[in-house]
């Protein structure tokens, strides 16, 4: 049975290491998606994520209790399962989406100052998803230091 799964988790971590967290997640899950048939797309911002997966239930399921289980995630909040005829995300094996104006307008309409995933509900939960199919897919890219550049500071 093709589902999608929708969930929305607090961000466990040093801010020095969002980009690496990110290129990582990003990197692990296009893989796996990629050889399992799964597709979706994770959205962060505000400390938050937020994550929709589709593809057979018996994949997607035991994926979520993995996520569940990774450090970097806490205070995990999952939405109705759907049983799905077609997937939305079908695309991309893993759509990246970084802090984004149509999210934050959506947010906005619900009374929102920024990215509040914990607003959500299984009946808003449209709009967000709308909102991410419609963006641009973005790059995550790694801090270049000083010395990668050549350049090193005086002492």
């Amino acid at each position: 049975m093709k589902i999608q799964l929708c969930y929305a988790s607090s961000r466990q971590g040093l801010a020095d290491d969002l980009i690496d967290d990110l290129s990582n997640i990003l990197t692990v899950a296009r893989g796996f998606n990629s050889k399992n048939v799964v597709f979706g797309v994770l959205y962060y911002a505000n400390n938050a994520f937020f994550q929709c997966l589709e593809g057979e239930d018996f994949i997607v399921l035991p994926l979520l209790k993995s996520i569940k289980k990774d450090s970097r995630h806490k205070n995990i909040f999952e939405f109705k399962i759907k049983e799905i005829q077609k997937y939305s995300f079908k695309n991309w094996s893993m759509k990246y989406v970084q802090k984004s104006s149509k999210v934050d307008i959506f947010f906005s309409r619900l009374g929102y100052e920024e990215f509040t995933p914990s607003a959500l509900n299984d009946q808003n939960l449209d709009g967000l998803l709308e909102a991410l199919l419609n963006e641009n897919q973005t790059r995550v890219r790694k801090r270049v230091g000083l010395n990668q550049r050549g350049i090193h500071p005086y002492i």
